[in-house]
């Protein structure tokens, strides 16, 4: 027990790291282990697969060879490195916005009797936005111009993307500047991927603003599209009552979890889990119901809209199935172990795959089609209730451990909660901000990774930002650890946050730590930037904002393009394992610091989280001097200085 606690902060996953000790199964940790001595020259950026004269690996510091064989310096093969990654991910983010549009367009021709507008008022918003006509039409009619308007999107060629209107003026001046105006959403990936080709591109600096380019068609495009397209189709959240970790599993109940990142199959499962001819069956073998909770993104998107329980984040996938009482775990794309179907050798867990992009071998596959979605929901129900009957009470072991959030926060919803119903605004927030009694605001997101041990750096940075006042805002599996952490309700103001971020928390009943969606609602702390930036007093672009991002724990990616977009935005993050660069001092100092003089942000290295969480602190501070703000209304000294100024009197 005692080692499966340096791999987790939580009391849930150490419990069942021991029964997976205890039954011999391995997971995430003890592969990790497996495979310690990883490549120097993979981590640092320095090895070049592009070409099959190679691979090529080049020494730092003058030591071994200095080029590949076509002559590539470290510089380059960093830079090439790193845009591949980002437009990976990019990629990823912006698949899943297109099969959400391609539902939203199914909805609107009137071909699915499960997709329906259900958040007219986000559809119309958006329609005003776009000049998409509304008068005398009806809902499915706006929304079928509204799907090809953005289906458009991806295959634009000339033009800056539509969303990056929403930024501040002087932001897209930046942008114009540093040639990254992001373009069409598929030309940037594939002009990237082009760029990154053998005997193409081999400017460093060059590569990596085009890193950037491509990472903004990620946060104003793919993510950004998204989020809009699912609250439209799927409703747009509201803060709601929930509960977080492995305790909201069900030992008489049927457990359906749901794991990835698309919600047009998950969101309908929320229905059939629910539907009356269902629950009989489940009943009559022997259930008491049937309970669906989430893992990872999915969870996020079905928690937001109807409060799905959430049974973990990325690491605890595995430590789900160790339960004993999953029946069917329903995978889609993104995120998911291939390990998973391996479970079924020890447990009854039924691993079900439905993406035609991701099948996984040994999990049954079961193709998901949007003309059959409320079928194929119904047919993965009852594959639960299949195993239900196989399941071996002997095995169950549940952890108690089950902690309440509060979740549902958009752009809208905080400006209603600070302004009310009747005069939204971000008046409230600015204010607090300029007189302040809030700090500033800090994005705290991204992954679990067993190099840290799970949600510990999630936990310590956001304990330590909102106690000193910096209103922190989340998504992913970091908004996952601090639901289960017990940061995600009002109360959690009163016992960790200082005074002035209590006094705005007690005042409106809002917890300090803002759950806002799954990693592409990202995108929401962009147009909440873009609202604070308009509502004035505080900068006219981005980069004068007072506001910081982090992802302590990362490991896809995709958080390297989302990392990127916000740099890119003008917001500055702080990463707790460093960019696969460190082969490349220069690429290191252009990253760190240059990149400053084309976005006004950059990126910084920092694996303590206390630490990381200073320099987010010490930059809002900066930000504010910058504006001509006062110092923060109640300063409070850093939880590390304190530690050290201790340790020196004994």
């Amino acid at each position: 027990m005692a080692e499966q606690k340096r791999r987790s902060a939580d009391s849930a996953s150490v419990a069942m790291l021991d029964v997976a000790g205890n039954l011999g199964v391995q997971t995430a940790w003890d592969r990790l282990d497996a495979q310690k001595g990883q490549c120097r020259f993979g981590r640092e950026g320095l090895c070049c697969r592009h070409c099959f004269m190679g691979p090529c690996r080049v020494g730092k510091d003058g030591r071994g060879p200095q080029q590949g064989v076509c002559g590539a310096t470290a510089e380059t093969i960093v830079a090439r490195n790193l845009l591949r990654h980002v437009a990976a991910g990019t990629a990823a983010h912006c698949d899943h916005a297109r099969e959400i549009v391609r539902a939203l367009l199914m909805a609107a021709e009137g071909n699915s009797p499960v997709y329906q507008i259900r958040g007219p008022a986000k559809l119309h918003a958006l329609a005003e936005e776009y000049g998409i006509a509304r008068d005398g039409r009806s809902d499915r009619q706006i929304a079928k111009d509204l799907a090809e308007f953005l289906l458009a999107e991806f295959g634009r060629q000339d033009g800056a993307l539509a969303n990056t209107r929403r930024a501040p003026e002087q932001q897209q001046k930046n942008w114009a500047q540093g040639a990254a105006t992001p373009r069409g959403i598929d030309r940037e990936v594939s002009t990237a991927l082009h760029m990154t080709a053998m005997g193409v591109d081999n400017d460093p600096e060059h590569l990596l603003l085009a890193a950037a380019r491509v990472a903004l068609v990620d946060g104003f495009g793919g993510s950004m599209i998204a989020t809009d397209v699912s609250d439209v189709l799927f409703g747009q959240p509201k803060p709601l009552r929930a509960s977080a970790n492995l305790g909201v599993l069900k030992a008489d109940e049927v457990n359906i979890l749901v794991h990835g990142h698309e919600p047009t199959l998950s969101d309908v499962m929320v229905a059939a889990s629910r539907d009356a001819e269902l629950l009989a069956e489940a009943k009559a073998a022997g259930a008491a119901g049937i309970n669906l909770a989430g893992i990872c993104c999915t969870a996020n998107e079905v928690l937001m809209r109807h409060g799905v329980p959430i049974a973990g984040n990325f690491l605890q996938q595995e430590l789900a199935l160790m339960t004993g009482a999953v029946d069917v775990m329903l995978v889609d794309v993104q995120c998911v172990f291939p390990s998973l179907a391996e479970f079924e050798q020890c447990f009854h867990t039924r691993v079900v795959s439905t993406s035609p992009k991701a099948q996984f071998r040994g999990a049954k596959h079961i193709a998901f089609e949007e003309e059959r979605a409320w079928d194929t929901a119904r047919q993965i129900v009852r594959e639960a209730i299949a195993a239900f009957g196989r399941r071996d009470p002997g095995k169950v072991a549940i952890p108690h451990e089950r902690q309440p959030l509060i979740a549902g926060f958009t752009r809208e919803v905080v400006s209603e909660i600070l302004g009310g119903r009747y005069r939204p605004s971000y008046r409230p927030l600015n204010d607090a901000i300029q007189t302040g009694r809030i700090r500033g605001v800090a994005g705290v997101v991204g992954c679990n990774n067993p190099k840290f041990p799970q949600d510990e750096s999630h936990l310590a940075m956001v304990k330590e930002l909102i106690r000193n006042d910096v209103l922190v805002v989340q998504t992913g599996c970091s908004a996952i650890a601090c639901a289960k952490g017990g940061l995600l309700t009002p109360e959690a103001a009163m016992q960790h946050a200082g005074e002035g971020l209590q006094e705005v928390c007690r005042a409106v009943g809002m917890p300090p730590v803002l759950h806002c969606g799954s990693c592409v609602d990202n995108s929401r702390i962009l147009t909440t930037c873009a609202e604070m930036v308009a509502e004035g007093g505080l900068g006219d672009s981005f980069d004068k904002l007072p506001v910081a991002g982090a992802a302590p724990e990362w490991m896809s990616e995709k958080a390297i393009a989302i990392g990127m977009y916000f740099v890119a935005s003008g917001v500055s993050v702080v990463i707790g394992q460093s960019l696969p660069v460190e082969g490349s001092a220069w690429a290191v100092d252009f990253l760190t610091r240059e990149i400053e003089k084309h976005f006004g942000a950059t990126w910084s290295f920092e694996p303590d989280p206390i630490k990381a969480a200073q320099l987010m602190i010490d930059h809002i501070d900066c930000k504010r001097v910058e504006l001509g703000l006062p110092a923060s209304m109640y300063p409070v000294p850093y939880a590390q200085k304190t530690v050290e100024a201790v340790a020196a009197v004994g």
